[in-house]
């Protein structure tokens, strides 16, 4: 399977996307017929989100069309060479393509060869689950359970920080009350700028920040740029 799985979007001072650029003609390999599955942009249009990722990439010469725009979404699906998953809020990503049969066509176009690219919760979707996204669960997916696209459970936008004054639980606390409900989980803080390649059956972190890996009653393992997670 070849997947991008990009920690955010925007750093600061840069343009939408812009950053993963590079990544992203690395690793398209010839590629240009894109699905884009916008659910996840609720505050924007379906329509605004796919223009929005056009102007974005425009230098990658890429066909990208917007999944809710066709009559026949898995057939799509089956036809592309890219799928490309936006961030937003996850429990809105996850419930618009199970109520649309978008998972497992998904699940196939990858396994067949198309580049699985996606951002924050497009990234968490093609985890086994949903439970570490940041997401405020605004609306009930059926489940928890995603793409599993990677034996990774990832959460986006990683960091530790909590503002002056802040009585609020750290992201780390958070993970932890996690591994106790699943103590056989484990779970990758990914900071922003970060990411993870998969690509000819390896996966590796890539960014100039460190990463940490979370396991239930151990301290969290630092994993730094280039680490191969298999």
């Amino acid at each position: 399977m070849n997947l991008l799985l990009l920690s955010n979007s925007v750093l600061p001072g840069t343009e939408y996307l812009h950053y993963a650029l590079p990544l992203l003609k690395a690793q398209l390999d010839g590629r240009r017929n894109v699905v884009f599955i916008p659910f996840a942009g609720v505050t924007q249009s379906d329509d605004a989100y796919t223009d929005k990722v056009r102007l974005a990439l425009a230098d990658l010469d890429l066909s990208i069309t917007g999944i809710h725009t066709v009559d026949d979404a898995p057939a799509a699906i089956a036809a592309a060479d890219v799928v490309m998953v936006g961030g937003g809020n996850t429990f809105h990503l996850l419930k618009n393509c199970r109520d649309r049969g978008l998972i497992e066509p998904i699940r196939q176009a990858v396994s067949n060869g198309a580049l699985y690219v996606g951002w924050s919760a497009g990234a968490n979707l093609a985890c086994p689950t949903i439970r570490t996204t940041n997401d405020m669960p605004i609306i009930d997916p059926g489940g928890l359970d995603a793409l599993n696209l990677v034996p990774l459970q990832i959460n986006p936008h990683f960091t530790n920080a909590l503002p002056t004054g802040h009585q609020g639980e750290t992201r780390e606390q958070r993970i932890r009350e996690l591994l106790v409900v699943d103590p056989a989980l484990e779970v990758i803080g990914l900071p922003e700028g970060s990411w993870i390649s998969v690509q000819n059956g390896s996966a590796q972190l890539g960014g100039d920040k460190t990463a940490l890996l979370f396991k239930a009653n151990e301290a969290a393992i630092p994993l730094a740029s280039d680490h191969r997670f298999y």
